[in-house]
């Protein structure tokens, strides 16, 4: 059975780290855990969970609590329906409390889950990224009737954590991906000054210069523009060297 904390202190607890965790850099697939394993903590009934993201064309599972969640998000895809699929394709959540009833939305897959898996009861979650369905969280149990409209409420909440873990995320690749981009500007542009510098030419003519080299070593640009830099220093610390003897 899950392991749930009391809920007003034991949901702060979760989500107070949940955040110290994607604010300390921790990986994409860190937080997609770390949310998962949350889910079994603050859902009641939930036991096992999930999240599939749709990343172009297809479905992959980003994270899972063990491999009947993952197994239930591989049947989802070979059927092409089931909480999760639906989650991201329709605009509401997805909830069967009781999958042997006989009245599933989702003939195929309540078919291959009950005959594949302990599963019996689910709720998917789409997940927004900057306004798109991205993907979705799946919950499921295996007792029916265990995931009630109170666990669909509490997964509701950790869903919109969810989304908002994965706008985080992106921000933060977003801001390395600025910082490297600044970092390269600031080398290729040293080159440039060194080389108008040292061999009395403009700016565009110092740029082709990088450029041409950067083809025909076959070399990044910014790597072309480090070595120059990085010539230039031991040059100018040689001189200084030679100076004081």
């Amino acid at each position: 059975m899950s392991e749930h904390l009391p809920a007003d202190q034991g949901t702060r607890d979760v989500f107070v780290r949940l955040s110290a965790l994607i604010y300390a850099g921790a990986d994409e697939a860190d937080v997609y855990q770390a949310i998962v394993d949350a889910a079994r903590r603050l859902v009641d009934g939930c036991e096992r969970a999930s999240i599939m993201l749709k990343r172009r064309d297809r479905f992959v599972t980003a994270a899972s609590t063990d491999d009947v969640a993952r197994l239930a998000d591989q049947i989802e895809r070979e059927v092409r329906e089931g909480p999760c699929y639906d989650a991201v394709l329709d605009e509401a959540y997805q909830h069967d409390t009781d999958l042997t009833s006989g009245t599933s939305p989702w003939p195929r897959f309540t078919e291959r889950v009950l005959a594949e898996t302990p599963v019996r009861s689910a709720i998917g979650y789409r997940l927004f990224l900057d306004g798109d369905k991205v993907g979705a969280l799946n919950l499921f149990a295996d007792e029916p009737g265990a995931l009630t409209e109170r666990s669909a409420d509490q997964g509701a909440v950790l869903a919109s954590f969810a989304s908002v873990a994965l706008m985080a995320v992106r921000a933060r690749e977003e801001a390395a991906t600025l910082r490297l981009g600044l970092q390269s500007n600031r080398e290729i542009g040293k080159a440039v000054g060194l080389l108008m510098a040292a061999h009395h030419m403009g700016a565009e003519q110092a740029f082709g210069v990088l450029r041409r080299t950067s083809q025909e070593l076959n070399m990044k640009l910014t790597q072309v523009a480090e070595e120059v830099v990085r010539g230039q220093e031991q040059q100018f610390g040689s001189t200084s060297s030679d100076g004081q003897r």
